[in-house]
C-alpha cells in the first residue's frame, strides 16, 4: 500500500467489484427464475468466458504492446455499459434467457483483454519484491467484495428487485475509471516486434510448453478450473431446490466461500512469503476439496456455511501462491503473454466446468456433482505432488 498508484487501484477496485458480485449472484437468480434448469445455469456461465479461449492470447499480445492502464479503462467502460444494458432489459421486463446469453458472451470478449493487462500491470503498480503482498492484496479485495456483494445482492433483489443490482454494478465501474486515470504509471518501452501478430501472441503458449514449473502449475491450475471452480454455477439450484432458501439466505451462502477467500488473501499476504511454495499450492487444494466433499454430504446450513468458508479459503491461498510463482518465473516481456495463456485456463476451462457441473447435476443431483468435482480436485493434487516431488523446490 506505500505504492500510489496501487492504493488508487485497490480502493477503485473494491468498489467495482462489489458491483460485480451483485451482478453475478442477481444473474443466477434471475436465470434460474426464468428458466427453472440447471443446465441452463451452466450455458449462462459458459457464455461469459467461453471468447476467453479465443481472444485472450490477443489480449495477452496486447498487454505486452500497449499501455496496460489504457487497455484497462477501455475494457472496464465496455463492462459498464453491458451492465447498464441488462440494467434496462430487467427493469423494462423485456429480458429473455437468450439476451442474457449474448451479454454473458460480449462480458467474456471483454474480459478476455482485461484480465491479462490487469494481472500483469499488478508488478508495475507495485514492484517485484512486493508482487506477492500485491497479488494477495488483490485476492483480498475481490473476497472481500465476494463477501459483501452477494449479502447485498439478496437484501436487494428481496426488498427493491433485480434490476437495481445490474444498475448498481453499472455505477460501480466509475470508481475504477476514475483510479486508472488519476495513476501516474510507469513508462514502459515495449520491445521492439520482430514476429507476426499471431506469432507474437503464440509465444505465452509456446513458453509456458517448455518452462517445467509454469506448465505444471497451470496443468492443476486447468483441472481445479473444471472440477472445482464451477461449483458456484449450481449454487442457485442447491440454495432452492436442496436447502429451499430464498434470496437473501442465497447471498448469505454464496458470500460463505468470499469470506474463507478473504481470510485466506490476508493469511498469504501477511505470511505467503514464509510459507512452503509447494505445500501452499498443494495443501490449499486438499483443504479446498476436503471442504467442498463435507459441504456437498451436510444438509445443516451453519455447517455448510463452515465448509463453504474453509473451501474458499484453501482455494485463495492455491490462487494466490500459484499466481506469484508463475509471474515471478517469467520474463517481463513475456508476463503479458503468459498472463494470457493464464485467462485463458481461468476462463477458458471454466465454461467447459460450467458444463459439465450442469450436466452432471441433471444426471446425479447437484450435491453429487460437487462431490465428484471435489474427488477429482483431490486427486489432481495428488497426481501432481507424486510429479514433482523428486524436484528441486525452484523447479
Amino acid at each position: 500500500m506505500r505504492h500510489r498508484n496501487y492504493r488508487l487501484f485497490f480502493w477503485g477496485q473494491l468498489i467495482s467489484l462489489i458491483g460485480t458480485w451483485m451482478d453475478k449472484t442477481a444473474e443466477g437468480w434471475l436465470v434460474y427464475q426464468l428458466t427453472g434448469s440447471k443446465v441452463m445455469l451452466g450455458v449462462i456461465a459458459a457464455a461469459g468466458t467461453a471468447p476467453m479461449i479465443l481472444f485472450s492470447f490477443w489480449g495477452g499480445s496486447l498487454a505486452d504492446r500497449l499501455p496496460k492502464r489504457s487497455i484497462l479503462v477501455v475494457t472496464q467502460s465496455c463492462a459498464m455499459l453491458l451492465a447498464f444494458i441488462e440494467a434496462f432489459l430487467v427493469w423494462s421486463h423485456l429480458v429473455q434467457p437468450w439476451q442474457i446469453t449474448v451479454l454473458a458472451t460480449l462480458g467474456g470478449i471483454v474480459l478476455a483483454f482485461d484480465m491479462p493487462a490487469r494481472q500483469s500491470f499488478m508488478i508495475e503498480m507495485a514492484s517485484r519484491e512486493d508482487l506477492m503482498n500485491a497479488i494477495s492484496l488483490n485476492s483480498t479485495i475481490v473476497n472481500g467484495a465476494r463477501l459483501i456483494g452477494p449479502s447485498l445482492a439478496g437484501i436487494i433483489m428481496a426488498r427493491f428487485g433485480i434490476w437495481q443490482c445490474f444498475l448498481l454494478n453499472g455505477l460501480s465501474f466509475v470508481a475504477v475509471i476514475g483510479s486508472l486515470l488519476m495513476m501516474n504509471p510507469p513508462h514502459i518501452v515495449a520491445p521492439a516486434r520482430s514476429v507476426s501478430a499471431l506469432r507474437h501472441a503464440l509465444g505465452g503458449l509456446s513458453y509456458v510448453r517448455h518452462n517445467r514449473r509454469v506448465f505444471t502449475l497451470l496443468s492443476l491450475f486447468s483441472v481445479v478450473g473444471v472440477f472445482g471452480w464451477s461449483f458456484p454455477v449450481l449454487m442457485p439450484a442447491y440454495a432452492q431446490d436442496v436447502m429451499h432458501l430464498n434470496a437473501a439466505g442465497y447471498g448469505i451462502l454464496m458470500s460463505a466461500t468470499g469470506l474463507g477467500a478473504l481470510a485466506g488473501a490476508l493469511v498469504t499476504a501477511a505470511a505467503g512469503q514464509d510459507m512452503p511454495r509447494r505445500m501452499a499450492v498443494l495443501g490449499g487444494v486438499w483443504l479446498f476439496a476436503s471442504a467442498l466433499f463435507l459441504f456437498s454430504i451436510t444438509r445443516i446450513y451453519a455447517l455448510e456455511l463452515l465448509f463453504l468458508a474453509l473451501a474458499g479459503f484453501g482455494m485463495m491461498v492455491f490462487f494466490s501462491t500459484s499466481n506469484t510463482l508463475v509471474q515471478t518465473s517469467v520474463p517481463d516481456e513475456m508476463r503479458g503473454r503468459v498472463m494470457g495463456v493464464w485467462a485463458l485456463i481461468f476462463g477458458g476451462m471454466i465454461p467447459i466446468g460450467s458444463l459439465e457441473a450442469g450436466s452432471m447435476a441433471r444426471w446425479i443431483g447437484t450435491p453429487g456433482a460437487i462431490t465428484f468435482g471435489s474427488v477429482i480436485c483431490a486427486l489432481a493434487a495428488l497426481v501432481t505432488w507424486l510429479k514433482i516431488r523428486g524436484r528441486p523446490s525452484g523447479s
